[in-house]
């Protein structure tokens, strides 16, 4: 599927269209994904459209088991599903996760209410408006020298599972730009200076709620010096020496098979 095609059309309001109905069940952070509607009491969110058919999300309350088999996880379900199904799963769960947590205004504490028009709760008593959150984070693959003879800045998280590498990411700050956001996060987390920045792709990561945007840089100058905080290791690869890398639920990986089909 390219970025231009939109087989899912987020919506407030079923198409007349309707004539069949899938229903992505959310237990706590779990999915399970059905053509069977929600108990009446369980409450349910219109995500959008996929062709003809009108998708839901279901929050199945704390405790409840809805019968319908074993759930799984967003992580397990992209290999089982199409990427269309994937997306609309982990839009429910971060409207869900959003609904969750956004019941009470953040201002004066009162219950919200769901708007009419628009998504967004609104607090019948002082008017605020909250709006589903999104977390804008870049991630980058830095490279140094041309040619055959290119090499790639991979580093290991310390939360990541041994021995997995990856692109270098983190969440933009307010009041950056996207560009100053991956040279800051860089510069950062393993001490590299980099220019040309340039984006790539972008990819919803509803974990819980993230907006990933890909971009490539060039080194500049610096030493890895590591964030031991967050880094365990980084170091520079060249094509036919990479160490593991993510698999193809994430970004990073289209990242780094681009510059593979560069050489």
């Amino acid at each position: 599927m390219s970025q231009h095609d939109f087989p899912f059309r987020p919506s407030l309001i079923p198409a007349d269209s309707v004539v069949e109905h899938r229903y992505i069940h959310v237990v706590g952070t779990k999915v399970f994904i059905d053509d069977r509607p929600a108990e009446e009491s369980w409450t349910s969110h219109f995500l959008g459209m996929h062709g003809d058919v009108a998708c839901w999300g279901i929050d199945v309350p704390h405790g409840k088991d809805p019968g319908y088999g074993a759930e799984t996880d967003l992580y397990s379900l992209f290999a089982r599903v199409s990427n269309t199904e994937w997306a609309v799963a982990g839009r429910a769960v971060q409207l869900i996760e959003w609904a969750r947590t956004h019941r009470f205004c953040g201002r004066c504490g009162e219950p919200t209410e769901l708007a009419h028009n628009e998504r967004a709760f609104r607090c019948p008593a002082c008017s605020l408006m909250q709006f589903p959150r999104l977390s804008p984070a870049i991630i980058t693959l830095v490279t140094r020298g041309k040619g055959d003879d290119q090499q790639a800045l991979l580093a290991r998280g310390t939360n990541f599972p041994m021995p997995l590498y990856s692109c270098l990411a983190g969440f933009v700050e307010p009041g950056e730009n996207l560009e100053q956001a991956v040279a800051r996060e860089v510069e950062e987390e393993v001490g590299i200076v980099v220019n040309n920045v340039e984006y790539v792709a972008s990819q919803p990561w509803p974990f819980p709620n993230s907006l990933m945007l890909g971009f490539r840089a060039t080194y500049v100058s610096g030493d890895i010096v590591c964030d031991t905080t967050e880094i365990a290791d980084a170091n520079w690869y060249s094509r036919d020496d990479l160490p593991m890398i993510p698999g193809s639920i994430s970004i990073a990986r289209r990242l780094i098979d681009d510059w593979l089909l560069q050489r």
